[in-house]
């Protein structure tokens, strides 16, 4: 995504990556300023989480080309744990965040170890099988576990889940205005997550993790360690998947095995297709554009998934870079076009000198 400069100072990339940033950060600061509607925020809301699940399968899959279909079990393991730290341990949800986020780590690094034999297709079918053998040891959790007042809980919760176990304090802290709270925390775990993936992607271990994915025998050759950097981004990804899970289910107060469908990982993996595989930006973009279109055929009933499929093909066949590779295609195009391009060297120099 950034090219280094051949001067000093900061590539062109970074500065616009910079900016571009800093307007998300402007713009998510007066968002609950400009809306009114409580239904539209708390959509927002859940437009964030779906953006910071899809920034880590970006990380796992665009970057480190591991095509893992276990993303949303990831993300169910760190709501789950935190739901049943809570639940059983009586803990503020602020101290069971992090444990149920490392409990999700824990969890994808077994399941990185599981397919450090495989590649391709292979993985993407070891974790799917894990992710559905997690669905039906939730749903088929009949035997009681232990009684609370005169009713029987499994230790999973079955096909209920868990509730009320506790919140992110808002409610009590800002009572009417909760949501504005929720968002604000919500927001920020957003963008902690992507500045720590920027972080990643730019650094020599981002590097090994796109030389693995582009030539993985050269970059063995190279020295590059797969055993370790396959590891390393299963529990990177897994640790703000898990996070995002845990802060999903304090704010709906509930977490059930519903967040295992196969619908919801469809979703996340054509956001960041719409949006641009292996690109900082595409998960944001993509969320935004099917977030938007999901919600404008709300009311079409049937056809509304139709409507979504028909978006989604349409990306892949006139967009395979998705929607931020063609905007970059569009900005280079411009730029050869503008008559400072066609300038010679010198002519260039002496424009910029004045």
């Amino acid at each position: 995504m950034t090219k280094l400069s051949t001067g000093k100072g900061i590539s062109g990339s970074a500065k616009l990556d910079a900016v571009i940033a800093l307007v998300l950060i402007a713009a998510a600061v007066t968002l609950p300023f400009m809306v009114e509607s409580r239904y539209i925020l708390g959509q927002i809301v859940l437009a964030l989480f779906y953006a910071t699940i899809a920034s880590q399968w970006n990380l796992l899959f665009g970057f480190s080309g591991i095509f893992s279909l276990a993303q949303m079990a990831i993300f169910a393991f760190g709501g789950y744990a935190t739901a049943m730290i809570c639940f059983y341990f009586g803990l503020n949800v602020w101290a069971a965040l992090v444990p149920g986020a490392i409990a999700a780590m824990v969890f994808s690094l077994v399941v990185g170890l599981a397919c450090l034999r495989l590649t391709g297709v292979y993985v993407a079918l070891l974790t799917l099988a894990i992710a559905q053998a997690m669905y039906l040891l939730i749903v088929t959790d009949t035997e009681c576990f232990v009684m609370v007042g005169s009713i029987c809980r499994q230790f999973t919760g079955g096909a209920v889940g868990f509730a009320r176990f506790g919140d992110l304090g808002m409610r009590t802290l800002l009572k009417g205005q909760w949501l504005v709270g929720n968002y604000a925390i919500i927001a920020t775990l957003f963008t902690v997550t992507m500045i720590f993936t920027y972080v990643v992607v730019k650094s020599p271990i981002g590097l090994a993790f796109r030389a693995l994915k582009d030539d993985p025998a050269y970059a063995i050759a190279r020295g590059v360690n797969r055993f370790q950097a396959q590891l390393l981004v299963f529990g990177i990804s897994a640790f703000f998947t898990g996070l995002a899970g845990g802060f999903y289910a304090a704010h709906f107060q509930a977490i059930g095995p519903g967040v295992l469908s196969m619908s919801q990982l469809m979703f996340i993996i054509a956001i960041t297709v719409v949006g641009g595989l292996g690109s900082f930006w595409g998960p944001l973009v993509g969320t935004i554009v099917l977030v938007l279109a999901d919600e404008l055929m709300r009311e079409a009933g049937e056809f509304r998934t139709l409507g979504l499929g028909i978006i989604i093909a349409l990306s892949i066949v006139l967009m395979p870079k998705g929607l931020v590779g063609r905007i970059g295609d569009l900005v280079r195009f411009l730029r050869r076009r503008s008559p400072r391009s066609a300038m010679g060297p010198q002519e260039n120099a002496a424009l910029t000198a004045k």
